[in-house]
């Protein structure tokens, strides 16, 4: 295949939107192992050296689906928040949902992004993960401000509510409670946190 068409344009605007659009729903539909340089050039019509331009490797891919992921995470959170008040209560709820709802939307991709965040050399992941971890500490603090939780290291009651989330998201993910379930599940937490984490009289 000449170099003309390997450069064209494709549905995503480039190949490298295009092969990283392809590369998620492979990770979704049939995990990580099945994620292949040459299969992805096959489903998006070029040689199988295309690829390689934009991803020298495997790992390489793999990497930049976990950066694309953090970033999706964050504008997540961001378009979440934009749609509610100012108060503590409303954006830690609205927080809460929109990434448990991330979370067993994207069950593979966000395994993929813990575990590439920890790996060592994976600078970039780690980077683009500040966005949203920061988002969530800066929530944190605003309740602290508020007087809705309690004063002290915001990254203690950060765990815990991180803790909840993925819980609630593991069992939605392992079929041990039905997906309909979230947004009161989320709601009962955000209610449990309200009143166990605020500051004592």
């Amino acid at each position: 295949m000449s170099d003309v068409t390997e450069e064209r344009p494709y549905h995503h605007g480039n190949l490298r939107a295009a092969l990283l659009d392809a590369a998620e729903r492979v990770l979704r539909e049939r995990g990580a192992d099945e994620l292949s340089l040459r299969d992805l050039a096959r489903e998006v019509g070029v040689s199988h050296a295309a690829p390689r331009r934009h991803f020298p490797d495997r790992q390489a891919l793999l990497d930049a689906l976990a950066e694309s992921g953090f970033a999706q995470l964050d504008a997540a959170l961001r378009s979440a928040l934009a749609d509610v008040d100012e108060d503590f209560p409303s954006r830690v709820k609205a927080t809460m949902t929109a990434y448990t709802r991330f979370a067993t939307e994207n069950a593979a991709l966000l395994e993929l992004m813990y575990a590439s965040k920890h790996r060592p050399g994976a600078t970039g992941i780690a980077k683009a993960a500040e966005a949203p971890f920061g988002l969530m500490s800066e929530l944190i603090t605003q309740g602290q401000d508020e007087g809705a939780l309690q004063a002290g290291d915001p990254e203690r009651i950060g765990i815990v509510l991180f803790a909840t989330l993925q819980g609630i998201a593991s069992m939605i993910n392992g079929n041990f409670v039905r997906p309909e379930l979230l947004d009161a599940l989320v709601e009962t937490a955000v209610e449990q946190l309200l009143r166990g984490a605020r500051p004592l009289p």
